[in-house]
C-alpha cells in the first residue's frame, strides 16, 4: 500500500511528492496527461523570492525581468522599473519536467495517462478510482493529495464543496519581435480583468487575458488588433484555456485527504498566479502528512493542521487580493484612466517602487500602500476597507 497518492503531476503535486519521498514515504503520482510538462495555460511568471525559496534551476528560466508597462483603457502608460530583477519567466514545460524529475529522484513513482475519478475513504485506507487509457482500476493508499489543478467536478465528488468564484484564463504563443518587457493592458481588452504580453525570447511572447465570459472571443479580437498594429506578426494561432479560482475552497482537507494548489484555490486573486502560493502550501501539506503518517493519525481533525497552516501564511493576503479584485471589476474605464492619472501625477508609482517591503509575490502590501493615499481612495470611491490600512500579514 502507498503512503500517499498525489493526484496531479504539475509542479505543486510534484513538490508534495518530492518532500514526502525524501522523508522515506512510498508515494505515487497520478497524472492525467501523457507526460510531464505537457502544454498548460499558464503565463509562468514567478517572483525572484519564489526562485530563491525553491531553488528553481536557471535552465528552466527563459528570462528575468525588472520592468513592466501598464496601459490604461485610453492608452496612458505607467512604466515600472527597478534595477534588480523582480520576476522570472519560466519555460513551463521544462519547469514541470524538472519538478517531476526531482520527485522521481527522491523515490516517487509516476503513472501517466491516469485520471483520478474519485476517492473512497474507509476506516483503514483510501481507495482511489483511476481511469487509464479507457481502463479503470483502483489503488489503495493511506492518504491522498489532490493537486489536480482547477477540477470542479472532482472536488465536488469528494464532498469538498465548490469554487465560490472563478474566471477563465486564455493564452497563445505568438511571434512578437520587439517586445522586450512585460506589458499589461486594462479596459475593453478584458473587461474587469486585464490582458498581458509576456516576452519569452527576442521574437516570441505569451499573449493572454482573463475573462468570466467569452474569453476566447476577447483574445481573438485583441490578437487581431495587435496584428493590425504590427505588435505581433500573426493572429491565427492556437489558444489554450484554463480555469482560475479566485477564492479558496471553504475546506481543503478531509479524512485521509488534503487539497493543494489551484485545486484548493490557493491563487492570487489579483493576477491569477498560483505557482508560488501553491508551492508554499505544498510545503505545509507535506510536513502535515509526514507527521500524520508517522503517528498513524490521518483523521480530518489531525489534517486540519494543514489548513490552519496555509491560512495563517496566505489567508489575509488572499482576502485582501480578492477584495481588490471585486473592487476593480466594478471600475469603469473612465475610473481606471483617472486612477492611472492620479498615480502618475502624485508620484505614487515612484514611491511604491522605492518601498523595499513591496514585493512581486505579495500584492496585499501594495494594495494597502495605495489605499493610504487619499487621492487614490477618492478616485476609486472606496468607502470601507476590509482590513486595517496600517498593516497586512503575509
Amino acid at each position: 500500500m502507498y503512503d500517499a497518492i498525489v493526484a496531479g503531476g504539475g509542479p505543486i503535486g510534484s513538490h508534495v511528492a518530492c518532500k514526502l519521498a525524501e522523508q522515506g514515504h512510498r508515494v505515487l503520482v497520478l497524472e492525467r496527461k501523457s507526460r510531464a510538462g505537457e502544454k498548460v495555460c499558464c503565463t509562468g511568471i514567478i517572483g525572484q523570492e519564489c526562485v530563491n525559496a525553491f531553488d528553481i534551476e536557471d535552465k528552466v528560466i527563459l528570462r528575468r525581468v525588472n520592468s513592466a508597462s501598464l496601459f490604461s483603457p485610453s492608452g496612458n502608460r505607467l512604466h515600472l522599473r527597478r534595477e534588480e530583477p523582480q520576476a522570472c519567466i519560466l519555460d513551463r514545460i521544462a519547469f514541470d519536467i524538472s519538478m517531476a524529475e526531482r520527485a522521481q529522484h527522491a523515490g516517487a513513482d509516476y503513472n501517466f495517462n491516469s485520471r483520478v475519478k474519485n476517492v473512497t475513504i474507509s476506516e483503514d485506507c483510501a481507495i482511489v478510482s483511476v481511469s487509464c487509457l479507457e481502463k479503470e482500476y483502483e489503488i489503495t493508499t493511506k492518504s491522498v493529495v489532490i493537486a489536480s489543478g482547477f477540477m470542479p467536478g472532482l472536488i465536488g465528488r469528494l464532498g469538498l464543496g465548490g469554487f465560490r468564484d472563478f474566471t477563465i484564463g486564455v493564452q497563445a504563443e505568438v511571434k512578437a519581435p520587439g517586445t522586450d518587457e512585460v506589458e499589461v493592458y486594462f479596459g475593453d481588452v478584458a473587461p474587469g480583468f486585464f490582458g498581458w504580453i509576456v516576452p519569452t525570447s527576442p521574437s516570441m511572447a505569451r499573449v493572454g487575458l482573463m475573462s468570466r465570459e467569452k474569453p476566447g472571443l476577447y483574445l481573438r479580437n485583441w490578437l487581431e488588433q495587435l496584428a493590425a498594429k504590427g505588435k505581433i506578426t500573426s493572429a491565427d494561432i492556437s489558444i489554450s484555456y484554463g480555469g482560475i479560482p479566485l477564492k479558496p475552497l471553504t475546506r481543503t482537507y478531509g479524512e485521509r485527504m488534503i487539497v493543494v494548489g489551484d485545486a484548493a484555490g490557493q491563487v492570487k486573486p489579483t493576477s491569477g498566479g498560483g505557482i508560488y502560493y501553491g508551492l508554499l502550501s505544498a510545503e505545509i501539506a507535506a510536513e502535515t502528512l509526514h507527521q500524520a503518517l508517522a503517528d498513524d493519525g490521518l483523521s480530518a481533525k489531525r489534517l486540519a493542521r494543514y489548513e490552519r497552516g496555509w491560512r495563517k501564511k496566505l489567508g489575509r493576503e488572499l482576502r485582501t487580493g480578492y477584495w481588490a479584485r471585486k473592487l476593480f471589476e466594478r471600475l469603469s474605464n473612465r475610473q481606471i484612466d483617472r486612477l492611472f492619472q492620479t498615480v502618475k501625477a502624485g508620484g505614487i508609482d515612484e514611491a511604491l517602487l522605492k518601498a523595499k517591503d513591496i514585493a512581486f509575490d505579495w500584492h496585499g502590501r501594495m494594495i494597502v500602500s495605495l489605499l493610504k493615499y487619499q487621492m487614490v481612495t477618492r478616485t476609486l470611491n472606496v468607502m470601507k476597507l476590509p482590513f486595517k490600512a496600517g498593516r497586512i500579514d503575509r
